[in-house]
């Protein structure tokens, strides 16, 4: 049986000879980062911090919607990149885990159960500890961090990891428009939805409104009308460092990329395998962009791109396409403007079709946004976040797409110089790596992360609870 590690702070145990490294955020992110740090052998202890008393699952996997399946293929998945093979030998292990294959997908509810599960041997030994409360205050110190809670505790530790996910914008004050993970009022069965943005979440809200029984239309909006494409069988072209065009124009790089294509199809394969083929460098690529080049890739190109890259499964995929077979599913380029109240408890939704200067309201019974992941981190910064940015202890990219690390993940202060001791992962880094949001990506920087930290640590030291100042 699972181990329950969250305690109070007045009971954390202070055997000499323990150092903690601190963890703002339980997610997949969080986790990650401690199951790969505790697998060392080391006198470090890890302390996970997280506000909702439920480990690895955040946004993305806290759904128990069966349908809402992972986007990648078990083999993809595990917590470790040096062992492949991790989840699905935990998933053999479950109800019916013989059925699965290192190319099956799971559901997310599924993954989210094997996050939690990773962290139960460490929480069983000592070396995991969790607190149930949110991180406000992180301040760096010659010896090590001090992390301040929102009930006014506070813990001390040797280094600090900010794995706080994705920026959450602030709820619609007015409570016309609903996140895509959060709680709405429940959906007139036969009204119209409107879904603003057409990628993956908008994809798993078409088959909870279906599994939800609603049988209303159902319009998904967004710039450019793309929707993710499937998955289908292949293998990544093997793509070698040495011939990556790094550094050149971005039209250089979409011809290379096009040969590369061509070179698969040549092959025997599709475009999907000269992605897969890129998909470890794609990082290197962005961080040989100037900020001009990437700045015309996020308006020209990352669409394009995400369809391609975040693909879903081909379950999901006829799904979609039976939707809009039948008409239930419109998909339609327009802009969102905003949200009214209409008449009888409907919404009015107010819309710009792409191209045109005139706008349309549209009545529906509800709108859900599911715009993705590319909110200002400023302006929608967590509080620990918001701290670190007015202390001057961590500054956001000029495209405000997150919060600038080294390449070896270490913040970097509004002074340009990283910190020692506050690394921050997932996410959250994503202004400096880009490709950095999904668990096959993940998973190598938590890996890097907790390979650094346990080398830079030397010397043991006694965990203690740092006394409020």
């Amino acid at each position: 049986m699972f181990q329950d590690p969250f305690m109070p702070i007045a009971a954390f145990p202070r055997e000499p000879g323990w150092r903690d490294v601190l963890v703002i955020g339980g997610g997949a992110s969080g986790v990650l980062f401690a199951a790969n740090l505790l697998r060392h052998d080391t006198d470090l202890r890890v302390t996970v911090i997280e506000g909702r008393h439920l480990l690895g699952c955040g946004i993305a996997y806290s759904t128990t919607d069966p349908d809402h399946l992972l986007n990648t293929r078990v083999h993809h998945m595990s917590a470790f990149p040096d062992d492949p093979d991790h989840f699905l030998r935990w998933l053999q292990t479950e109800v019916d885990g013989v059925r699965y294959r290192r190319d099956s997908f799971v559901s997310r509810a599924t993954y989210g159960r094997y996050l939690a599960a990773l962290l139960a041997p460490w929480a069983a030994s000592g070396r995991l500890l969790c607190v149930a409360g949110t991180c406000v205050a992180i301040r760096e110190r010659t010896s090590g961090v001090k992390v301040t809670l929102a009930d006014g505790q506070s813990l001390a530790g040797a280094y600090a990891v900010l794995a706080t996910g994705h920026v959450v914008p602030r709820p619609d004050p007015a409570g016309l428009v609903t996140r895509a993970w959060s709680a709405g009022a429940d959906t007139v069965p036969d009204r119209a939805v409107l879904i603003i943005g057409t990628g993956l979440s908008m994809v798993d809200q078409v088959l909870s409104l279906e599994r939800a029984g609603h049988t209303g239309p159902i319009i998904a909006i967004s710039r450019r009308g793309l929707l993710p494409r499937p998955h289908a069988a292949g293998t990544p072209l093997p793509t070698a460092g040495e011939i990556l065009p790094l550094g050149v124009p971005l039209s250089a790089i979409l011809s290379w990329l096009r040969g590369r294509v061509r070179q698969a199809e040549a092959a025997g394969g599709s475009w999907r395998d000269a992605v897969d083929g890129i998909r470890p460098w794609v990082s290197l690529f962005w961080q040989h962009m100037s900020t001009e080049q990437r700045a015309r890739f996020l308006r020209h190109g990352a669409s394009w791109w995400e369809v391609h890259r975040h693909r879903i499964p081909l379950a999901s995929a006829d799904r979609i396409a039976a939707a809009r077979a039948r008409g239930r599913l419109r998909i339609v380029r327009a802009a969102f403007v905003r949200a009214e109240p209409g008449r009888d408890g409907a919404i009015r939704a107010v819309v710009r079709a792409r191209g045109s200067a005139t706008q349309d309201s549209i009545e529906v019974g509800r709108i859900i946004d599911c715009r993705g992941i590319r909110n200002d981190p400023e302006r929608n910064a967590a509080p620990v976040i918001a701290g670190l940015l007015a202390q001057g202890a961590a500054r956001v990219d000029p495209l405000r797409l997150g919060l600038e690390v080294t390449a070896e993940s270490r913040l970097i202060g509004a002074d340009g110089h990283p910190s020692t001791r506050l690394f921050a992962l997932g996410p959250v880094a994503r202004a400096t790596f880009w490709e950095i949001t999904a668990i096959p990506d993940i998973r190598i920087q938590a890996g890097q992360v907790a390979q650094r930290i346990a080398e830079q640590s030397d010397g043991r030291a006694v965990s203690h609870r740092a006394q409020q100042s």
